[in-house]
């Protein structure tokens, strides 16, 4: 079966009604992204918990996807009675039918964090077999070990994390610190987040993996972990890490040691100030605009 690609551009006010309206009039899928994707004219949507953040492009771009036997032009003619806009420019393409999960997987390769680990899909051979290899598949949890925020912890785990120590990962997401940490040779491992979806995929993940690591909401840490952390892992935005430091040190013992990421290099000096209450902390590495920073915990510092 072959398909046929539908694509314009509208705007960011009325791209939902668009997009409602054509998969209605029979299209199989929209996409809707930024026309300046990879130029200079890209227009980022990014925002932190607290902070306002634009929540749509000024023009957007509709990529629409239809079967054969529906004619993209006379459904994105009813799409436009429907959300009372008149037709806009278009064009199309031919779309050849293939294996989507091969080509989808074909877009992830191994990762290699540093010589000693490395982050393998499952459909992937290691690249180096005597490494540290943990498996884990793209899916709808954050951390895969391709964004700078996440490499840069899974960097520190890898050159020094002692044998033996006890991590917190707060903010698992996939679960990737956590199994990393038990692999890399940790104690107890616990993890949590927010999302129960995200702790569902940590134990999917850590299962998949043979690693023992907890993984609780926020509320079930106090069982889990009665006691402080050797180390804490928090890979989440800069605004949350604020508002959590306090939280954030308690689990960490004297002379333990945390690790903060998800920071951009321009909010540092803001981070650093709140942790210095309790941590001799500065900036571990930079990758990109991303910053980790790491620190120890002062004896006596409350």
């Amino acid at each position: 079966m072959s398909f046929v690609a539908l694509r314009f551009d509208a705007a960011a006010g009325d791209a939902d009604a668009w997009a409602d309206a054509l998969m209605d009039a029979g299209a199989l899928s929209v996409d809707v992204a930024d026309p300046g994707a990879g130029t200079s004219d890209e227009t980022p949507l990014y925002g932190e918990p607290g902070e306002p953040a634009a929540t749509a492009w000024p023009i957007s771009r509709l990529s629409t996807l239809f079967g054969r036997g529906t004619d993209p032009a006379a459904a994105l003619a009813a799409a436009a009675l429907v959300i009372g806009r008149p037709a806009p420019p278009y064009e199309t393409h031919a779309v050849a039918d293939q294996d989507w999960v091969r080509a989808t997987q074909s877009q992830f390769a191994p990762i290699g964090i540093t010589e000693r680990l490395w982050i393998v899909p499952s459909w992937c051979a290691p690249v180096e077999a005597d490494a540290v290899n943990i498996v884990l598949d793209p899916g709808l949890a954050f951390g895969t070990g391709a964004h700078p925020t996440t490499r840069l912890c899974l960097r520190w785990l890898a050159g020094e994390l002692s044998t033996g120590e006890t991590v917190l990962d707060y903010g698992c997401g996939s679960g990737i610190l956590a199994i990393a940490a038990a692999r890399l040779g940790a104690g107890r491992v616990v993890g949590t987040d927010v999302d129960p979806q995200a702790i569902a995929t940590s134990r999917a993940n850590a299962d998949a993996n043979g690693v023992a690591a907890t993984f609780v909401l926020p509320d079930g840490l106090g069982a889990a972990a009665p006691a402080p952390f050797d180390v804490v892992v928090a890979n989440i935005l800069a605004n949350p890490l604020v508002l959590l430091a306090p939280a954030l040190a308690g689990r960490v013992r004297e002379g333990g040691r945390i690790v903060l990421s998800g920071i951009l290099a321009a909010q540092t000096d803001e981070v650093v100030a709140t942790y210095v209450r309790w941590f001799n902390i500065a900036v571990w590495q930079q990758d990109e605009d991303w910053v980790a920073l790491a620190g120890m915990r002062r004896r006596g510092a409350g």
